[in-house]
This record gives C-alpha cells, structure tokens and sequence, in this order.
C-alpha cells in the first residue's frame, strides 16, 4: 500500500473516530442533526428565492439552463459525426 492510501485510511479511521464521540452523546446528536435539517431547509428556501427572482427578472431558471446544456452537447456531437462522414466521402 502507498503513502497516499495509508493517509486515506488513517484520516477515514480518525474522521469516524470523531463522529463516533460526537454522536454519542443523544442530545448533541439530536442538535446536529436539527442543525442539518434547518440548513437543508434554508438552501431549499435561497433555491426557490433564487428561481423566483430569476423569473421576476425574466431570465431563464437554471433547470431550463441544463436542459439547454444537455441538447448543445448532443448537438455538438451529432455535428462531429456529420464532418467524420464529409470527410469519409
């Protein structure tokens, strides 16, 4: 085993270590685990202000931003494969 795996594998052992003796404790598990569920509940919060604001502004939503993505991709591609035939022929 390398360097870099042994380091991997003592941070993992000493990382849950860490958790372990934090979460042993029921109430500081519970807290964090509220703290977690609040800042998944504000993200969720700034994600739909963030949507709405860009609809206010009438900017497109950053869902409709992938999908576009996602179709440039395949258009790119399908173009690649039209010019490897050109050439073919």
């Amino acid at each position: 085993m390398g360097i870099r795996e042994d380091l991997k594998k003592q941070a993992l052992g000493m990382s849950s270590k860490a958790v372990e003796k934090l979460m042993a404790d029921e109430k500081r598990a519970m807290a964090i685990a509220n703290a977690i569920g609040k800042v998944q509940r504000g993200k969720q919060a700034l994600d739909r202000g963030q949507e709405e604001l860009m609809k206010a502004f009438h900017f497109a939503p950053r869902s409709e931003f992938k999908a576009v993505g996602k179709q440039l991709s395949g258009l790119k591609r399908r173009l690649r494969e039209l010019e490897e035939k050109l050439d073919a022929l």
